[in-house]
C-alpha cells in the first residue's frame, strides 16, 4: 500500500514521484509518512532509552537530600549543638534549600545519623557508596583525624576517613566505598544509622555542616521508568511532523506566489509532506545508531546539578558517546541538504522556475520553517 501511494518512490526516484504526485494529489502520502515517522521515532527512543542508566539513590531524588534537610534526623553527641543553615548549603537540583551545621567548644565533634529505617549495602543488589558534603568553618587547623561508622543494630564498622576531609572551609566531597575496606563485622543489608567523627589536636570552637547525604552506586535502566516517555514523545513526533508539514507548505506557498507563480495550495502542501519522508529516514538511521551505541551512566553528580560536578559528569557521558554524535551530527546536516534538494524538485515541477530559483526558494523555505518551529516550540 505504501508503495501504492509512493512513499518510497520519493526516495529513489523523486523526479517522477513528484511528478505523479502533482497531477494527483492526496493527503493520505503524507499522512502515511507522518504514521510511519512517529512509528520510527518512538522505536528511535526507545532504542536510546534502553541504553540509558540513571543511578538509583536513597533517600531517592524526589525527596531531595532529605537527610541533610531535616535536623531531626541527628543527634549531636558531646554536648554539641544542631541547627539548619539556610544560607550555606549545597545548590543543586536536588540538594534542597539547606545544610546541617553542629558546633561544640572541643577538640572533637560526633554526630549521629538515626530513624533513617533499614538500608540495603550488601554486596547482592545493595548500595555500594555513601555520598556525603562536608565543610568546616572553624578551627582553621589541620584534621588530626576523621572517622565515618556505620551501624547495624548495635553492631558497628568504621573507615578512616581523615584523607577525604584535607579543605577548610570548602565543601569536601567525599564518596565512601561501603561494605569493603571497614573495620569490624555488621549486617550489611541491614544498615540503621551512621556517625561522623572529627577530633583536632587541641580544644577550640568547632563549626562542621553537612549536606547532600546519599546512599548511591546502584544503576537502574532508564526504561524502567520510560513508557510515559515514550507516549509523550509520540504525541511531540505527531506535533513536530504536522507543525513542520504546514509550515513548509504555507511558506513554499508564499514565496512562490511572490515570484508569480501560479501554485494551488492543495498541491504545494501535499508535495512539501512528501518532502519530509526524510524525517521518517533519519529516524530510522537514529534508532540503528542508538541501538549499538555504548551504555550511557548517568551518575548522581550530573542529576544533581550542581555546578562544576554536573558539567564534569556530562563531559565525560559526552566523550563515552561521540561516535554516536559524530554519526547523528553527520546525518542531520545530509537529511537537511536531502530535504532541500528534494523540495527545489517539488518546487521545479509546480512552478516551472529555472533550477537555481528553485534550489534558492527550497533553501530558504526549508531554513525559514525550521526557524519558526523552533520559536514556536519555546514559546
Amino acid at each position: 500500500m505504501l508503495f501504492a501511494y509512493g512513499i518510497f518512490k520519493v526516495i529513489y526516484a523523486p523526479h517522477k514521484a513528484f511528478k505523479e504526485i502533482a497531477q494527483n494529489p492526496r493527503y493520505i502520502g503524507p499522512t502515511l509518512i507522518m504514521i510511519l515517522f512517529i512509528a520510527a521515532n518512538v522505536t528511535s527512543a526507545y532504542a536510546f532509552f534502553s541504553k540509558i542508566y540513571v543511578e538509583a539513590t536513597l533517600p531517592s531524588l524526589e525527596n531531595k537530600d532529605l537527610w541533610t534537610e531535616d535536623k531531626s534526623f541527628w543527634q549531636p553527641l558531646n554536648g554539641a549543638n544542631c541547627v539548619e543553615n539556610f544560607t550555606d548549603y549545597i545548590a543543586g537540583k536536588y540538594y534542597g534549600n539547606r545544610s546541617i551545621e553542629f558546633s561544640v567548644e572541643s577538640d572533637k565533634i560526633a554526630v549521629e545519623l538515626h530513624n533513617i529505617e533499614s538500608v540495603n549495602c550488601s554486596s547482592q543488589g545493595g548500595y555500594k557508596r555513601l555520598y556525603l558534603k562536608v565543610k568546616w568553618t572553624s578551627p582553621n587547623d589541620p584534621l588530626k583525624n576523621a572517622s565515618l561508622y556505620i551501624f547495624s543494630g548495635t553492631s558497628s564498622s568504621y573507615r578512616n576517613i581523615t584523607d577525604q576531609l584535607s579543605a577548610f572551609g570548602v565543601w569536601n566531597n567525599l564518596t565512601v566505598p561501603l561494605a569493603d575496606g571497614w573495620v569490624g563485622e555488621i549486617d550489611w543489608g541491614n544498615v540503621t544509622g551512621l556517625k561522623l567523627e572529627m577530633v583536632w589536636n587541641q580544644k577550640a570552637n568547632i563549626r562542621v555542616l553537612l549536606d547532600g547525604l546519599f546512599f548511591g552506586g546502584v544503576y537502574k535502566a532508564f526504561w524502567e521508568e520510560a513508557t510515559t516517555y515514550l507516549a509523550l514523545y509520540g504525541a511531540n513526533s505527531f506535533m513536530q511532523f504536522t507543525l513542520r508539514w504546514f509550515l513548509l507548505g504555507g511558506v513554499l506557498y508564499v514565496f512562490t506566489k511572490l515570484f508569480k507563480a501560479k501554485t494551488v495550495w492543495r498541491v504545494i502542501l501535499v508535495l512539501a509532506g512528501f518532502t519530509l519522508i526524510t524525517m521518517f529516514v533519519q529516524a530510522v538511521i537514529s534508532a540503528a545508531t542508538f541501538s549499538v551505541m555504548p551504555t550511557l551512566r548517568y551518575p548522581l553528580e550530573y542529576i544533581g546539578g550542581v555546578k562544576g560536578e554536573a558539567e564534569n559528569a556530562y563531559k565525560k557521558i559526552m566523550e563515552e558517546a561521540w561516535l554516536t554524535n559524530t554519526i547523528y551530527s553527520a546525518v542531520q546536516v545530509a537529511i537537511m541538504v536531502w530535504t532541500v534538494m528534494l523540495c527545489s524538485i517539488a518546487v521545479r515541477l509546480s512552478t516551472e522556475f529555472t533550477w537555481t530559483t528553485s534550489l534558492l526558494t527550497a533553501f530558504v523555505a526549508y531554513f525559514a520553517t525550521l526557524f519558526i518551529e523552533n520559536f514556536l516550540m519555546q514559546v
